[in-house]
């Protein structure tokens, strides 16, 4: 009798729990959502309309001073650039505008939610008080994210573009292959667009009662997100929002085949052949149907027809991690593939304690930027860099004005982090905590695919290689000072002269790292990280007393400081060869 009624006590605190979370999050989302939503969307208004005319000028000057296309295919892509440009304002103001309803009303929502999984005291006044502020926060991050993304990120791809060297990869377009690729792009969008709509429109409520079937039977037998107790108001919440799940995966659908249909024009361009651009178009329809068959446990297969387009097809199965593998190959992988639904997977749920034990892409970025940050005020404390290199990358208008801090803290750091794992005996990657991340626990994610493997590849090298002492001396100022010399001759740091060969091995390894940093710097959230981390070395200057004057004096006269520099080295270098609880 008596857990009877504690059953009925606790089944009765779920119900009242639920229902007063439910009314608190509406209530919520309408004083907050409102500001919210302005805010992202003016403001990412303002970043697209107020930067437009500055991308068309970058990417027209672009375009002109590449080497990689030839003079037909530049006419091409200019031809097309209006009709792609009005797609970018068109798609981002949608997306936008989307967004910014979406986070600044469900981000309240799901904060009162969560007030209720956290361990709080007071879990009813963080009900009310969480995701009230903190979303309008989030909301200014996002538009300042997305402006580092248009300001920073696509001057970076655009830069890349024009000095990289002619590829015997590019073939040279032909005019007579212009009418065909316009062609097959329109097919593309005529037949993408309607027969994708028409499949997630279909398909939608087996989704939709398919995954309340699944969410009720973990309810039911307490797996998956309701084996806590703590989790149950949000999974539940999760029941009552699957409906917008299944709509937002029907748009998602439909978005991404728009880029699906005007990629069978490249494909054309590619093979040489407009026949292959129509198989492509075909086969595209057929192979979202069969992944959309998988994903919902449907009949194998499909019932379109599948014909190849490509004459030797390359398998997409193992990221590739060939040295010579260009942006072009990267995103042909990504747009060959069909588009995800987003649909939850519908197998046997894990509980929320599995679900921990991975690591999270933010406790990545977090080991990264702390680790900077660490490496950064040794490297203050020893007179190595100085506040007027920080200072000067927080000034500068492009990342060139200043590569010791924007390149080379980030890329010295990362080789810390490599050494420490090989000391440690890692299979993965020791973060500065000491949580490993390895294929086994690290985060699914496609962006993370293309770096993950290949630092897992530079790691072994760096262990096969076997570099002594002097050698790491010697790469550290590789990656720190890169092309100046000069500063890299007055950093007595204990490298000495290497063969060749050997100097070939180490600089090739400190290419590829830089290559590396500035790929992942031009990631969302990336700069604004490391910019709080940069005023953060600055603030810790003033905090320690440090004269910033000295300091600067010190960096403009080297020669003080070979007996500071040489005992940085002896403190590095002890903490190289030590183990990973050491940092």
């Amino acid at each position: 009798m008596a857990n009877s009624l504690k059953d009925w006590g606790k089944t009765f605190y779920v119900v009242f729990a639920f229902c007063s979370v439910l009314c608190f999050g509406a209530v919520k989302s309408l004083l907050v959502g409102p500001i919210a939503a302005l805010i992202l969307s003016l403001g990412n208004l303002g970043v697209i309309l107020g930067l437009f005319p500055a991308h068309v000028a970058w990417t027209v000057f672009t375009l002109v001073k590449t080497n990689r296309f030839d003079a037909p295919l530049k006419v091409a892509i200019l031809l097309g650039l209006p009709a792609l440009f009005a797609l970018w304002l068109a798609l981002s103001i949608a997306i936008s505008g989307l967004v910014a309803i979406g986070y600044g009303f469900f981000t309240p929502w799901v904060s009162s939610f969560e007030a209720f999984r956290l361990e709080h005291e007071s879990k009813f006044l963080h009900c009310i008080v969480d995701g009230t502020w903190g979303t309008i926060k989030g909301s200014c991050t996002v538009v300042r994210d997305f402006a580092d993304l248009c300001y920073h990120s696509y001057p970076l791809y655009l830069k890349e573009l024009r000095e990289n060297p002619t590829s015997n990869e590019l073939q040279p377009l032909r005019f007579i292959h212009v009418p065909a690729c316009i062609i097959v792009g329109i097919i593309g969008l005529i037949v993408e667009i309607p027969l994708y709509a028409a499949i997630a429109i279909v398909k939608s409520p087996y989704m939709l009662f398919k995954g309340w079937h699944r969410l009720l039977h973990d309810l039911i037998s307490r797996e998956g997100p309701f084996l806590e107790t703590a989790c149950i108001p949000i999974a539940g919440l999760t029941i009552l929002m699957w409906p917008l799940i299944v709509v937002g995966s029907i748009l998602m659908a439909i978005f991404t085949s728009f880029f699906i249909g005007l990629y069978g024009s490249i494909i054309v361009y590619q093979e040489r052949s407009f026949g292959r651009g129509i198989a492509y178009v075909i086969a595209m329809v057929a192979e979202f149907d069969e992944y959309t068959n998988d994903w919902l446990y449907l009949r194998e297969g499909t019932i379109f027809p599948k014909p190849k387009y490509r004459k030797k097809r390359q398998s997409n199965s193992e990221p590739s991690v060939a040295k010579n593998q260009s942006l072009h190959d990267k995103l042909g992988s990504v747009f060959t593939e069909p588009p995800a639904m987003l649909v939850p997977s519908l197998t046997a749920s894990r509980s929320v304690r599995e679900v921990i034990k991975e690591v999270k892409m933010v406790q990545i970025w977090g080991s990264m930027m702390k680790s900077c940050e660490v490496r950064g005020t040794e490297l203050l404390e020893t007179g190595v860099i100085t506040p007027v290199d920080l200072s000067d990358w927080l000034k500068a208008k492009h990342a060139n004005d200043a590569t010791i801090v924007d390149v080379g803290l980030p890329c010295f750091s990362f080789l810390h982090t490599l050494l420490d794992s090989i000391n440690a005996g890692s299979n993965g990657l020791m973060l500065l905590d000491g949580t490993e991340v390895n294929h086994l626990n690290r985060p699914q994610d496609r962006l993370l695919d293309w770096f993950f493997h290949p630092v897992m590849v530079l790691k072994d090298q760096i262990r096969v290689l076997g570099l002594e002492e002097g050698e790491i001396r010697y790469l550290e100022k590789m990656l720190l000072f890169g092309g100046n010399k000069e500063r890299g001759n007055t950093w007595e740091n204990g490298s000495f002269p290497l063969d060749p060969l050997r100097a070939a091995q180490i600089e090739g390894i400190s290419r590829r790292m830089m290559g590396m940093n500035r790929s992942i710097s031009k990631f969302p959230t990336y700069r604004r990280r490391y910019r709080q981390v940069v005023k953060d070395l600055i603030h810790s200057i003033g905090k320690d007393g440090i004269s910033t004057k000295s300091l600067a004096k010190e960096g403009s006269t080297r020669s003080t400081n070979s007996s500071a520099a040489k005992s940085f080295t002896r403190s590095i270098s002890s903490r190289s060869i030590a183990s990973i609880e050491m940092v």
